[in-house]
Formats: structure tokens, C-alpha cells, sequence
């Protein structure tokens, strides 16, 4: 008998994110005879994201039974998987993130999973996350709950403290560091294995191997480097000669984490060009549905997100390795805490998710994640307790806040701003 399953998808409203999710649904043949429940507040954009799906899910014959909601408590009745993508007021809020500790000096990179801006960004999420998963608990507390949304480590962390439901963030920043490298190497990215451990945005690569042979490329790397081009990645260039390790997945992501980053940039989000694309991606989704062009050709072929990977994986029982996943430490990097989020490697099967360990970090680049992961942890103490004496605790230790002054000024004034959605979590 074909295993089927209950998928809900919140968040499935999301122009950008929701045609990637899309993809991977509906390139496989996977979850043939699941239903997925797509949840969206906008009862009009919903409809739209409904049609699309349901084209794109006959076009493919993938075989799905496709249903929508904008009720998703009773959605969540009977599901194994969820998927979630919500965002609260993205784009406004986050230029807020950014522009507000900026004018009190605070030079930083993104604002967005790390400084002030990812504090605040914890403030507003997890009350809602949580809203979720207390639902959850009571109406499929079996299910696994599958997270892209940021700020990734610090969801993660914050369910793995306080809540029993099981969850695994997913990112494709190891396959962003991969790519990274495998330029620098002036190698194909798919003749490039890579193997990392260390937190979101900020992983260590361990290993960097040749695909085809398993030879070591690390010593081809420090070759190379020290010859590319210097514009290329200064930031991460720098760690890595420092470190003798690639970490992280770019510069404005690992950036946000420490108190140089600025110095590679502070361009911050090019929020112009976001807000472009997804005009565009929302004009091509028109046309489609009203027959004025043809479904992009690459609409039908995978993203190369993970979603769809880990459940196939649990659903089929295929023990299948998922490069990487954000989990509960509990040991699985044994110098950094128990009680972070961090990312690995991870097994996935009919048991769940098996977060695979690479031993310890070297030290002196598990000293300079702990730094971040207490951080973490202040801040998604202050979220879940609503504690703005929290907020401000969290903010004095983070390496990204230059100034005590600035530090209460900034609260002050994005506190205000983020008080409607700042609520006690437990």
C-alpha cells in the first residue's frame, strides 16, 4: 500500500516563497495521493494561490490533493507535516530593523537574524510560532513541524526548550557556502561535497572534498584564496585565514554575528529589488492563470529546498541523509550548549529526524559561535517572557551593539513599534 500523508503549508500565500515550495511538491512524484492544505490569512490571494497549484499540480501529475483554508487551526486536524513561511508585516518591519539602530550608531549588515534587528525580529515571531505549535499540540501532536521562516535558530531553539512538538529548521546556506567555495577552487559547485556543522548562517565547514575522488580540496582552497579577487567575500576570506576554516554562508549573513562585520559591508537588504521581484514573480502567476503565457519552464523542476526531501524521507522510511538541518544541539556538537539551535547534518526516516554529529568544532571557532548562541538564548528568553529588562540584557551582550546609550534608544523606539505582536509565549 502507497504511504499518503496530511501536508499543511503555512504561509502558502507568499509569492517568492510559495513557487519554491511549489516546485519541490510538484516536480516529485513523492506524496502521490497526499493532501495539502494551503493556509493563508487574504481569502483573494489564497483562491489565486490555490489555482496555481492545482494547475501546476496537473501539469506535473504529481498526483496531489490540493485544498486551501484560511481557518488554520481546524487545518491542522490530523496533519504529519507543516510547513511554515509566515512572516509578520516582512518588509516594513524589517526596514525598521535595520534603519532605527543605524541611526543610533549600530553599524551592522542586515538586521535580520543577528544584532538588534534579529532581537526584535525574535520579539515579533515567536508569539506567533507559538500560537501555532500550542495548536498543534492539541490537534496533531505527532506532526513534524518544518520551518524556513527567520529567524531560524532562535524558532528552533526557542520549540526545542518549550515545547515537545518535533522540529527542524531548513536553509540552503551549506549549498550558499558550497557554491562559494567551489568559485573560489574554479570548480563545478556539483563536483564539490561538503560537509558542516555550527549554527544557521554561520555553519563551519569540516570537510571540503572532491565529489568524484574524496580528495581533500581544503589545501587546493588556501592556494587559491590567497590570489582571487579581494572584493570577492573579504569578511569570510579574512575568518577563514584566521580560522583556517570556511564558515558561514556569505558575508551579510555570517556578518550579522560579529562585531566587525560592518566592515565588509552595510549595504544592508536591497529591499527595491526584493519588492521588484515579487512583482514580478505576482504578474508571470496572473498571466499563467489567465492563460496569457506559458507556466516558466523551470516552475516544474525542484528548488533545491528540503521540505520535500525530509518528508518523503519519514513518510517512505528511506533513511535518507539531508545535508543539512537545523535542530536542538542536545550534544550533537558537543563544545557548544546543549540548549542551542545549531545546523548539521541530519538522517531523516520513520522515527523523525536524526541529527547527525561531526564531533567537536575546533575550538577556537566553537568559541566564537557561543558567543552567538548566548545571545540567541537571552533573546528568546526575553520573547517568550515578554521582558523588555530581557531585551535590553540581550542587547548589551551582543558583540553587533556598540553603545549602552544606543542600546536603551533603539529599545525604546522598536519596542513601541513591535508592541502589538510582543506577548508572553509561556
Amino acid at each position: 500500500m502507497t504511504a499518503v500523508t496530511k501536508i499543511v503549508f503555512l504561509g502558502a500565500t507568499s509569492a517568492s516563497f510559495g513557487i519554491s515550495m511549489f516546485r519541490d511538491l510538484f516536480s516529485s512524484r513523492d506524496l502521490a495521493g497526499s493532501t495539502l492544505v494551503l493556509v493563508g490569512r487574504n481569502a483573494d490571494r489564497l483562491l489565486r494561490t490555490e489555482r496555481l497549484a492545482k494547475l501546476l499540480n496537473d501539469k506535473s501529475h504529481a498526483g496531489l490533493k490540493i485544498e486551501s483554508t484560511t481557518d488554520w487551526r481546524n487545518a491542522l486536524d490530523g496533519a504529519e507535516f507543516v510547513i511554515h513561511s509566515t512572516v509578520i508585516d516582512r518588509n516594513r518591519l524589517w526596514k525598521l530593523d535595520w534603519e532605527v539602530p543605524r541611526k543610533y550608531g549600530i553599524r551592522h549588515t542586515l538586521g535580520e537574524n543577528g544584532g538588534p534587528g534579529g532581537l526584535f525580529f525574535t520579539l515579533r515571531t515567536l508569539p506567533m510560532v507559538f500560537d501555532f505549535v500550542r495548536e498543534m499540540e492539541r490537534r496533531c501532536p505527532q506532526a513534524l513541524f518544518v520551518n524556513f521562516s527567520n529567524p531560524e535558530s532562535r524558532i528552533v531553539l526557542a520549540l526545542g526548550k518549550y515545547s515537545r512538538i518535533r522540529t527542524i529548521g531548513l536553509c540552503h546556506g551549506i549549498f550558499m557556502a558550497r557554491d562559494a567555495v567551489a568559485a573560489i577552487l574554479g570548480l563545478p559547485a556539483e563536483q564539490v561535497e561538503v560537509w558542516g556543522a555550527g549554527l544557521n548562517h554561520f555553519q563551519c565547514l569540516t570537510q571540503i572534498r572532491n565529489r568524484a575522488t574524496g580528495a581533500d580540496l581544503y589545501p587546493l582552497l588556501r592556494d587559491k584564496e590567497r590570489d582571487y579577487d579581494p572584493k570577492v567575500s573579504p569578511l569570510s576570506r579574512n575568518l577563514f585565514r584566521a580560522f583556517g576554516y570556511w564558515l558561514g554562508c556569505g558575508d551579510g549573513h555570517v556578518g550579522e554575528y560579529l562585531a566587525y562585520g560592518w566592515e565588509a559591508g552595510e549595504g544592508g537588504y536591497n529591499f527595491e529589488w526584493d519588492e521588484g521581484e515579487r512583482a514580478k514573480t505576482e504578474k508571470t502567476i496572473d498571466d499563467v492563470l489567465a492563460g496569457r503565457a506559458e507556466i516558466p519552464w523551470w516552475w516544474l523542476t525542484a528548488s533545491g529546498e528540503r521540505a520535500v526531501a525530509v518528508i518523503a524521507a519519514v513518510l517512505h522510511d528511506r533513511k535518507q541523509l539531508i545535508e543539512s538541518g537545523v535542530v536542538y544541539n542536545q550534544g550533537t556538537i558537543p563544545n557548544l550548549p546543549a540548549s542551542a539551535a545549531v545546523e548539521v547534518p541530519v538522517m531523516a526516516d520513520m522515527a523523525g529526524i536524526h541529527p547527525v554529529s561531526l564531533g567537536p568544532l575546533p575550538d577556537a571557532v566553537a568559541k566564537l559561535m557561543t558567543v552567538q548562541v548566548n545571545v540567541q538564548q537571552l533573546a528568546v528568553e526575553a520573547a517568550v517572557q515578554a521582558s523588555k529588562e530581557l531585551a535590553l540584557q540581550a542587547l548589551l551582550i551582543d558583540p553587533v551593539v556598540n553603545s549602552a546609550e544606543a542600546a536603551r534608544l533603539l529599545l525604546d523606539e522598536l519596542w513601541e513599534i513591535n508592541r502589538p505582536y510582543i506577548r508572553k509565549c509561556i
